[in-house]
């Protein structure tokens, strides 16, 4: 898991959008989203686009047509813009939820552990007052949330998320 981390970060640093990546985006957001998505920090938005390749992948594979669920996977960090973390900061909490596990959520009043654990839900209010529609909220505001099981799209969503 370190040497993952490790690479994670290397990621990170070498991050740049493409112009595949763009014309990715451009299948999947309309002009009102790509503004959306390109307030993230460019290491996020590789992320996000990598996840929603990796949600691609997978509903391709099982013969599902899902381009609402690759939209989430597009959106699903669009939290993180409000108090978003830089490389070092985030670094830092992904290490220490490592080690104390969810044991530091109790200091959420702190900016760097509100913005890690609370992006999900900061999502949902950005992108509600968009006017998705509560499956897709769900889908956001859930991306970390284990407690929820058995449902498919979710999982892909979480599975794809923490792959990248």
């Amino acid at each position: 898991m370190a040497l993952y981390r490790i690479k994670q970060f290397y990621w990170a640093i070498t991050s740049e959008i493409n112009l595949q990546d763009r014309e990715f985006l451009k299948q999947y957001l309309n002009k009102n989203e790509l503004l959306l998505f390109y307030k993230l920090v460019v290491y996020d938005q590789k992320h996000s686009i990598k996840t929603a390749q990796d949600v691609k992948e997978i509903c391709f594979k099982n013969n599902i047509c899902n381009d609402n669920l690759i939209k989430a996977a597009l959106l699903h960090d669009v939290g993180k813009i409000i108090n978003g973390l830089n490389l070092f900061e985030k670094s830092i909490i992904v290490i220490l939820d490592k080690v104390f596990k969810d044991k530091i959520r109790k200091y959420e009043n702190l900016k760097l552990v509100d913005s890690y654990y609370n992006h999900g839900e900061k999502g949902y209010h950005i992108l509600k007052e968009h006017g998705y529609d509560e499956r897709f909220l769900y889908l956001v505001k859930n991306h970390h949330n284990n407690d929820i099981i058995g449902d498919k799209e979710l999982n892909i969503l979480k599975q794809c998320d923490s792959n990248n």
